[in-house]
């Protein structure tokens, strides 16, 4: 039996019929169908409905759909759940959905629905050889309907923008993974530098002057060194571009000088016998702006 036919036959066996998120139908419970006169008689007058979209489940109806059907339970509350989904959606469009043996709904605001009853088909409650046969996709609703079946089912839209959202993330993520430790290695790089740079001062032997007695002028061997400029910016932004690389990685080795007071220099000094070719590229990366070097005698 067709599930609208079984929607109809659960009204007039229970004189009430719950849809989730649509309503309540309701027959008139003096109407009985086994009565000969009650069959011949249009009795559209005896079914009303009101409207009830908080409705969330009707257990005994899905109960009364499997047990007619021969089908489990979970299919069964499938099948309604499917028919109740395309019901939605002619209401939503406002297209008018006609239930056999009941009566016709069409929306006339969101959440309220008029009513327009049909005729009792008592030949829905008569015909128990059919309560058997399994449902059908195509038994779900009525042969006009059978076109919005041909579409593909309604998917949920979250899941493309989430599936897109979270690969953008990980691609970001990646991103963000290698520029961190590319500027974690640069960083290690240049302060590797300038602590071998410090140790390499050549502190003279006082001892020597004892030995030969004689005066030697002794000069402190400094090491020659490149120096990278990092940046030439004026005032309050060298300042405070300064601040920003004492708070990095290059804290110890970064300096500012001005000859004018107007210009400012940032600038790191390093020994020349390390790959400048690949400290300007570290630099660079690090600071986002070209690094170049100034020659120091």
């Amino acid at each position: 039996m067709k599930l609208a036919n079984l929607l109809a036959q659960y009204l007039y066996t229970n004189k009430r019929l719950d849809l989730p998120g649509i309503g309540t139908f309701l027959l008139d419970p003096s109407i009985n169908l086994d009565n000969e006169k009650t069959k011949h008689s249009a009795l559209s007058e005896s079914i009303s409905f009101k409207s009830n979209s908080s409705l969330h489940d009707a257990p005994e109806l899905v109960k009364y759909i499997s047990e007619k059907s021969g089908k489990m339970r979970v299919l069964a509350e499938s099948d309604l759940e499917s028919h109740l989904q395309i019901v939605q959606q002619f209401l939503n469009i406002n297209k008018p959905f006609s239930f056999e043996g009941i009566g016709t709904l069409v929306m006339i605001k969101q959440g309220e629905f008029a009513f327009t009853p049909g005729n009792i088909n008592p030949r829905i409650k008569d015909d128990p050889e059919r309560d058997k046969q399994v449902l059908t996709k195509k038994d779900n609703v009525d042969a006009k309907y059978q076109a919005f079946l041909a579409t593909p089912a309604v998917k949920t839209p979250w899941k493309k923008p989430v599936i897109a959202l979270l690969i953008l993330a990980g691609i970001g993520l990646a991103i963000w993974g290698g520029y961190t430790i590319s500027t974690n290695k640069a960083s290690e790089e240049i302060v590797t530098d300038s602590n071998n740079n410090e140790s390499t001062v050549v502190v003279p032997d006082s001892t020597a002057n004892k030995l030969t007695g004689d005066t030697i002028n002794q000069a402190t061997v400094q090491p020659l060194n490149y120096k990278y400029v990092l940046e030439i910016t004026k005032g309050s932004k060298a300042l405070k571009r300064f601040k920003q690389l004492q708070d990095s990685k290059l804290a110890n080795v970064v300096q500012l000088e001005t000859k004018d007071s107007v210009q400012y220099k940032l600038f790191v000094l390093l020994p020349t016998s390390r790959d400048t070719t690949r400290i300007i590229d570290s630099l660079t990366a690090f600071l986002g702006k070209k690094v170049y070097i100034e020659h120091q005698n």
